[in-house]
């Protein structure tokens, strides 16, 4: 433990305003408020996935997202621990085009391996069933 500081020791005036931190370029996000757990959508505003994690990394000493995880969590944050790194679904931050209520991407979903699931239900299981391989009437 460090010493206790009195005023008249102290190494600045407490009255000196310190200098505003360098802003990098761009946007700069909160991820837990601006990201986790929103909607994804595809530039057709069709529903793709929610992001339930993020990928970062550091470049020159900033840190910068590189991908929006997707994948089945439901269980762990039941019980705990994280899903496997293979079982993660990874869209790439290069294709988000905003981030606001939902996060808009630049691509269509059918693109991207997010849907791999929802298409294997809709053509394994859905599409076996009598009428599923046609919208209703």
């Amino acid at each position: 433990m460090s010493p206790r500081l009195r005023r008249h020791e102290r190494p600045f005036p407490p009255d000196e305003r310190l200098p505003d931190p360098p802003r990098p370029a761009g946007l700069v996000l909160d991820a837990r408020l601006h990201l986790l757990d929103r909607q994804v959508d595809d530039v057709a505003g069709d529903p793709v996935a929610t992001v339930d994690d993020v990928e970062l990394a550091d470049r020159d000493g900033l840190v910068v997202v590189t991908d929006l995880l997707s994948g089945p969590v439901l269980a762990t944050r039941i019980f705990g621990g994280r899903p496997p790194r293979s079982r993660w679904h990874r869209i790439a931050w290069r294709h988000v085009t905003d981030v606001g209520i939902v996060v808009r991407l630049g691509v269509h979903g059918e693109e991207l391996d997010v849907l791999w699931v929802e298409r294997w239900l809709r053509e394994h299981v859905i599409g076996r069933i009598p009428g599923g391989r046609h919208a209703p009437e």
